[in-house]
């Protein structure tokens, strides 16, 4: 059973025909067009054994809430601010044209998104530099025209939280690099520096195309700032040392840890967060395992 956000209908419906076209017979998917106000009803009712949910933090927490009362499994995919840790030894070129993917992929738009991006004191200006020339490059306008990388966010209210904190964290220190207007649903791509631990882009979810560059001296000090968020649910570090960075694995309590390559979900792989991000794992066995009853029978010979 699917309950689809209220303002994609649209796709909720098409996904109910991709199983009738792939052969499952009716009923097996459903889409449950219904008010948000009926959720708990549906979440109570003694035919639903779990339930997932991918959205916000908020929402997660009554999902889980409503499910614990009633003592069914929940699956939780929420919000997150990824760290994207950039080592000295880094190809920049390279590394540039992956964090531009990362951050504004969808107008930023996505909980895996790269939002804190943590660099080595030494490389931190011919990074920002580069950064700050591939985001110019990327057209912002009208997304009915093909050549637009960045168009408005999925709805107003999201431009204006994006702006805030904007806003906040200049007013607390932060560097405007770049952008920060916003116009109605549309949000300039915006680059801020000198970002900090206490300011709104390093503590919460930047959900639009806002990029926080964040300097440090020492790769303990990278992994320190990135664990220093409420969220857990991804890490890219750059660096030629492939070596080292398997032995950082450890030292972050993400769900994914990513070298040299964008934090992104793939069937074959477990996906999940940790923290505030959420928990349970999706895709891959993994994903299977979270939804059936592991049943142990015994024979006694």
């Amino acid at each position: 059973l699917l309950k689809h956000a209220s303002n994609v209908y649209g796709c909720a419906e098409h996904i109910v025909e991709v199983f009738k076209k792939a052969g499952f017979p009716d009923g097996v998917f459903q889409n449950l067009i219904v008010h948000h106000d009926k959720i708990e009803e549906i979440i109570i009712h003694d035919t639903i054994k779990a339930v997932t949910l991918t959205g916000s933090e908020k929402a997660g927490s009554s999902v889980a809430e409503l499910a614990g009362k009633v003592l069914k499994k929940s699956l939780l995919e929420l919000g997150g601010s990824n760290a994207f840790i950039v080592w000295d030894d880094a190809d920049i070129d390279k590394t540039v044209a992956t964090a531009l993917t990362a951050r504004m992929l969808n107008c930023g738009q996505s909980c895996i998104a790269a939002k804190r991006f943590i660099l080595m004191e030494s490389i931190y200006d011919e990074f920002v530099s580069k950064f700050t020339a591939g985001v110019k490059n990327l057209k912002f306008g009208d997304p009915m025209e093909k050549d637009t990388k960045i168009g408005p966010l999925a709805r107003k209210d999201l431009a204006d939280q994006l702006q805030e904190q904007v806003k906040k964290s200049i007013a607390m220190g932060a560097e405007l690099l770049l952008g920060g207007k916003q116009c109605e649903a549309y949000h300039e791509p915006t680059i801020l520096g000198n970002v900090k631990p206490g300011m709104p882009a390093f503590e919460e979810e930047t959900f639009g195309p806002l990029a926080a560059m964040i300097k440090v001296k020492t790769i303990a000090e990278a992994f320190m700032l990135s664990e220093q968020s409420k969220y857990g649910l991804g890490v890219t570090v750059c660096t030629k040392n492939i070596e080292k960075a398997i032995e950082c694995a450890n030292e972050v309590s993400d769900g994914s840890y990513f070298i040299n390559e964008l934090v992104k979900s793939d069937p074959r792989l477990p996906f999940g967060g940790e923290k505030a991000s959420g928990y349970g794992r999706e895709l891959a066995k993994d994903g299977i395992m979270e939804f059936i009853n592991r049943k142990t029978v015994y024979v006694k010979n």
